[in-house]
């Protein structure tokens, strides 16, 4: 009887491992990308300001009429939440100090945010990436990086 037991069980164990890897392709297959986006993101550079040492790249992805922007950045100082702010400005030394859209704050490096404008917009020359020193600093900029394709 044990081997009948020991047979039930390994067949309801490949019957579940099929069920879930068919559940996991269904699912996989729904989160496709646009067939126009290769899935790759645009990645530009992120330049230090006022000798931070903070470099890094910010890059951006679309997800329909949306945007993914993720941004890296290298020496940012250990257990500080630095704001980020899209900001209007033709590079990053002409930045307009009024966020046109923020960010989540850079932990540990990284921050990801989905920002509800087009990726094509926000790459239109337009706009800058600002890092800012501390919620307590945010006219003293670290990083920035200028959006164009």
């Amino acid at each position: 009887m044990s081997r009948l037991n020991s047979l039930a069980a390994r067949c309801g164990v490949a019957a579940m491992t099929s069920v879930l890897m068919t559940a996991c392709a269904v699912f996989l297959a729904g989160a496709q990308i646009a067939p126009d986006d290769s899935g790759a993101g645009t990645q530009l550079g992120l330049q230090q300001i006022n000798n931070s040492g903070q470099t890094g790249t910010v890059t951006l992805f679309r997800r329909g009429d949306d945007t993914l922007v993720v941004i890296q950045l290298v020496s940012e100082p250990l257990g500080r939440l630095e704001p980020i702010h899209l900001q209007r400005g033709k590079s990053c030394d002409d930045i307009d100090s009024r966020p046109a859209f923020g960010l989540a704050p850079v932990a540990n490096g990284s921050s990801r945010t989905l920002v509800r404008y087009p990726e094509d917009k926000l790459l239109s020359g337009n706009y800058d990436v600002v890092v800012h020193a501390s919620d307590n600093q945010l006219a003293h900029y670290v990083s920035c990086g200028h959006l164009y394709r």
